[in-house]
């Protein structure tokens, strides 16, 4: 059955939450994974990412990051910057536009962690993200 499918379940229940959340970020002209590459350079100290270690720690392919970045840019949401030290180094960092959004984008993000998990306890919501930490740094490949 179906229903007895890990992939099935994964992809329905990811689906929903990325519609929900995709319908948050409507305002702020920004999807999902745009959120994803925002969230990780604001975590830097530094503010500034490669887009392989945005790959990395996305789990994205080197091409879906490029095509991510190259629209962030046109929306203006992310710079590109040659490393003077090292030419073949490119950091991407935010823009003052992607920075005056984040405390609405980082509300959008509780609300939909909140809604996604509203039928949950706090133990059960503890439990499903450390499962699906495991699941996620598995060997799978």
């Amino acid at each position: 059955m179906v229903e007895n499918c890990i992939n099935f379940l994964l992809s329905v229940s990811q689906h929903k939450v990325f519609k929900y959340y995709s319908k948050l970020l409507e305002e702020q002209g920004i999807t999902p994974a745009q959120v994803g590459i925002l969230t990780c350079i604001w975590s830097k100290n530094n503010n500034k990412m490669t887009p392989k270690e945005i790959g990395l720690r996305l789990h994205l392919e080197a091409p879906t990051v490029s095509g991510i970045l190259d629209k962030m840019q046109k929306l203006e949401l992310i710079h590109r910057e040659v490393d003077p030290d090292n030419r073949r180094v490119v950091f991407v960092t935010t823009t003052e536009k992607a920075d005056t959004m984040r405390a609405d984008i980082e509300r959008a993000t509780e609300k939909m962690n909140k809604q996604v998990l509203q039928d949950f306890s706090s133990e059960e919501t503890d439990l499903l993200q450390k499962l699906l930490t495991r699941l996620i740094n598995s060997k799978l490949s």
